[in-house]
């Protein structure tokens, strides 16, 4: 058997990359650990594949994570902890030592494209800052002498803090007292080929800005012709405060002469709940939020600045931190509870409930709550069998899914089969607070909920196959010689091929 050098192979998974990131914007999500009921690596990236989730960032370089990522061609961002870089950008060696242990021992079997050197440095961790550039450099170096520096970027999150005066757009500067530092920084990257990391949270431009911008614009939700936002000297036009924090970053950029580096949202999210005076951090504004964030990603066109750029996105966060400190809010950025159940539907089809697929196409299910009241279980699934017209037909006696005999079974099933029928219309999945999504098939035996893969005849129709997003070549990303969605399985061949 011939067998290939393996400089091609690399070269195979380099283009790999480069297809990922040049043909259709993706939709990440950060991985927090600071809960009570953190679950295992093995449940997490189960979780993440039922959602298509493609692209994470870990805010440290976890080995059992790590581990767990292997041979899934999910794309891991790794960090560098604000704690190591000090002496990463000190002594070389220090960052030799730290690529050898957490990336070149994982790579190829974990696909690590990327290292975020610490997060915030520059206004969470001052005093590291005249040290950042260094360190950025000494990774690059360990990444060169293990030949991994065309594979795995390197960069550092910046917050919009940096930006002291972010509108208009386009007068947008980097604060004069990090100019030095930042001016390092943005070298390094258009030397290296790397992306601008900004960390974006429209949630807090509403919430400081005392009543400047409306609530609709920092939710992705259309303005009226007199309340939209125009920078008064391009006149271009802001549909989204999160449009105008990545242009804010490129005029910032363009100010100090740097115009080809990328933007990559690396944080950026909407909390589901709050303290009594967090009256925006609601269920509601979360859910409309993330969900118009994934389709107006997902739409692979970029600020009104560089509308051919698409805005490469990780939402914040996978999980509720119950443990975190601050504001109630900061308990309650997750997309999902720890046992893997949505807080809120992750559908494309934006706010209000209405889309049962996940951040890439995945099928929702809705299922009574455990902790629901009977009494409120009942009238919901009177309602759903009656007035909203859901196939009660196999909870009956004698039928695929009248066993358990109990309230929440037979509800759950009703209120499933309501949600999938219904849902393109403004069907949602709520029944008086007793109801829940969740991306786990609730199907059992004979009994096959409506939408799952298995519903031959006992439920309903499983929901069409969502279409790929849009190419900036024409017609739909699915038409593309190679497609987005034909990386996995390229990865695996060339990853395979590698351990021969």
């Amino acid at each position: 058997m011939m067998l290939l050098p393996r400089w091609f192979l690399e070269a195979v998974l380099l283009l790999i990359s480069a297809l990922a990131f040049t043909n259709a914007a993706f939709i990440g999500v950060n991985i927090g650990t600071d809960l009570t009921n953190m679950p295992s690596p093995s449940d997490i990236v189960s979780l993440l594949k039922s959602h298509q989730i493609t692209h994470v960032r870990l805010y440290d370089a976890n080995s059992h994570m790590l581990k767990a990522f292997a041979n899934t061609t999910i794309q891991v961002t790794v960090g560098v902890t604000n704690q190591e870089i000090l002496k990463i950008g000190r002594f070389p060696s220090s960052a030799a030592s730290w690529v050898n242990k957490n990336v070149a021992a994982y790579v190829p079997s974990t696909n690590i494209t990327a290292i975020a050197v610490g997060s915030e440095v520059l206004t969470q961790s001052p005093h590291v800052a005249p040290i950042l550039a260094s360190a950025l450099n000494n990774i690059h170096k360990a990444l060169v002498a293990t030949n991994l520096n065309f594979q795995v970027k390197v960069s550092t999150p910046m917050s919009m803090d940096v930006m002291p005066k972010p509108f208009p757009p386009s007068t947008s500067t980097f604060s004069p007292s990090w100019n030095t530092t930042v001016h390092q920084i943005l070298q390094f990257l258009d030397n290296t080929g790397s992306f601008f990391m900004l960390n974006a949270y429209p949630y807090y431009g509403y919430t400081t800005a005392n009543g400047i911008f409306p609530l609709d614009y920092a939710l992705f939700k259309g303005l009226s012709p007199v309340k939209q936002i125009v920078d008064p000297n391009t006149l271009l036009h802001y549909d989204s405060m999160f449009d105008a924090m990545v242009d804010a970053a490129y005029y910032s950029m363009v100010a100090l002469n740097f115009s080809k580096i990328p933007v990559v949202v690396t944080e950026t999210g909407w909390p589901s709940s709050g303290g009594s005076d967090e009256t925006a951090a609601t269920v509601s504004n979360a859910e409309t939020f993330n969900s118009n964030l994934i389709k107006r990603v997902l739409n692979n066109s970029g600020p009104p600045s560089r509308p051919d750029t698409p805005i490469n996105t990780y939402v914040y966060e996978l999980y509720n931190e119950d443990k975190r400190s601050g504001p109630e809010s900061e308990k309650n950025w997750g997309m999902f509870y720890p046992n893997g159940t949505s807080v809120y539907p992750l559908g494309l089809s934006g706010g209000g409930g209405g889309g049962s697929e996940a951040l890439n196409g995945t099928t929702l299910f809705c299922v009574a709550k455990t902790d629901a009241d009977d009494d409120k279980l009942e009238d919901g699934l009177n309602w759903a069998c009656g007035q909203g017209r859901a196939n009660c037909g196999p909870i009956q006696p004698g039928q695929a899914c009248y066993l358990p005999n109990d309230i929440k079974s037979h509800a759950s099933f009703a209120y499933n089969d309501y949600y999938q029928k219904m849902k393109g219309v403004g069907g949602t999945c709520d029944f008086d607070g007793t109801a829940i999504t969740t991306p786990r098939d609730p199907s059992y035996r004979t009994c096959a909920y409506t939408g799952s893969l298995n519903a031959n005849g006992t439920g309903g129709n499983f929901p069409p196959t969502a279409l790929g997003p849009a190419s900036q070549v024409g017609g739909n990303a699915n038409a593309l010689i190679i497609s987005i969605y034909h990386l996995p399985f390229l990865a695996t061949l060339a990853l395979t091929l590698l351990l021969l």
